[in-house]
């Protein structure tokens, strides 16, 4: 029996086994600061390809040090980093799945203490390996350091490193990359007014507070070629008053699609401590609807999918064209063939060695 869920998709391409994917979730688990991928995320997407999801990303992978959320993130800035990736693109791909991996820069959030274990306030000090966070303008994410505003050269250093890691990330044998421009991250901060006061070609209307966006698009495109997926993922609103709103994510996807995006990634928030989000099943679904309705771009939704027949209906109806299931994969990594399972769909994939789990 066919299921939309389990159709396949195809980008540039690279076809991607079914609609359920596995979004960046960040582990924090570079115990020596320096990058590199460990045992524990080789194992831990290992098993979310395993468990039959048609791309699996990697969290988001800083595109220079400063770039990182906190000192345990990866890392993309280097050769060492780079080859540390091989063997697990070579397992992801081993499993079936597609490889994709998030490039971003954490600008204002970052040097922060990673999200699990003992987590003091504030940003972490350089005797602990932090440093000092950059951002558009000297406004700090609540309860973080003012960042230094990033110049020109700056600006230039951010697209370029961008550049870099993509090519880096295409080397290490990832199918597709995806560009962090979310959860008040650093292409986030450019685009909400709330973060960015800038006055020069990077402040003011949207074609400005978007103009680094499309640079780093530009020049990853321009780096990897035009065989390599290109997936931008979007924060909808600010959930504030003032900020940025999903009209405005609607014109820059638009414009994203004409440098060169294969899909829009609908998230929404992280850029406003205080911000009041109304969290349900599928809370963020409509944004996503609304973007593909905006650009005829494929689109991905996020967001408490976690339940089989929401998330084929989501994609039967056209709603989106792929569901991120990020949470409930933490909680069962084998959420694909669960969720096959239940719609009756015979998953040609499943591995031979569970099948006795579903006599």
């Amino acid at each position: 029996m066919s299921r939309a869920l389990f159709d396949p998709i195809t980008l540039r391409g690279v076809e991607i086994r079914n609609r359920i994917w596995i979004p960046p979730m960040c582990q924090y688990s570079v115990d020596a600061q320096d990058g590199v991928p460990t045992d524990w995320h080789l194992m831990h997407l290992g098993s979310l390809a395993r468990g039959g999801a048609g791309a699996v990303i990697v969290e988001a992978t800083g595109v220079v040090p400063e770039g990182r959320i906190s000192p345990q993130d990866l890392g993309l800035w280097n050769d060492t980093q780079r080859d540390g990736f091989r063997r697990i693109t070579d397992l992801i791909h081993s499993q079936g799945a597609t490889a994709g991996i998030q490039l971003g820069h954490a600008g204002r959030k970052a040097s922060t203490w990673r999200a699990w274990g003992v987590r003091p306030e504030g940003n972490v000090p350089p005797e602990h390996g932090g440093w000092q966070p950059v951002g558009p303008s000297p406004v700090a994410f609540p309860g973080l350091a003012i960042p230094t505003e990033l110049d020109s050269a700056g600006i230039r250093g951010v697209v370029e490193a961008f550049a870099a890691a993509a090519r880096r990330a295409v080397e290490a044998g990832f199918d597709l990359l995806e560009l962090h421009g979310a959860h008040g991250y650093l292409l986030h901060e450019f685009l909400s007014p709330l973060s960015n006061h800038r006055t020069d070609e990077y402040g003011g209307t949207l074609e400005n507070r978007a103009r680094l966006l499309l640079e780093v698009t530009d020049a990853v495109r321009d780096e990897v070629g035009e065989d390599v997926p290109l997936i931008m993922r979007l924060s909808a609103t600010d959930w504030s008053e003032g900020g940025w709103t999903p009209e405005e994510t609607e014109q820059v996807s638009a414009w994203l699609g004409e440098h060169g995006v294969d899909l829009i990634s609908v998230s929404s928030g992280g850029n406003v401590a205080d911000a009041v989000i109304p969290v349900g099943p599928g809370y963020q679904l409509a944004f996503a609807t609304a973007v593909k309705g905006r650009t005829g771009l494929p689109v991905a939704a996020v967001g408490m999918i976690d339940e089989p027949f929401q998330a084929e209906q989501i994609v039967a109806l056209g709603q989106a064209d792929v569901v991120l299931v990020g949470r409930e994969s933490l909680r069962d990594p084998n959420f694909p063939i669960r969720a096959a399972e239940a719609l009756r769909y015979r998953m040609p994939y499943k591995p031979a060695q569970y099948e006795r789990a579903y006599r």
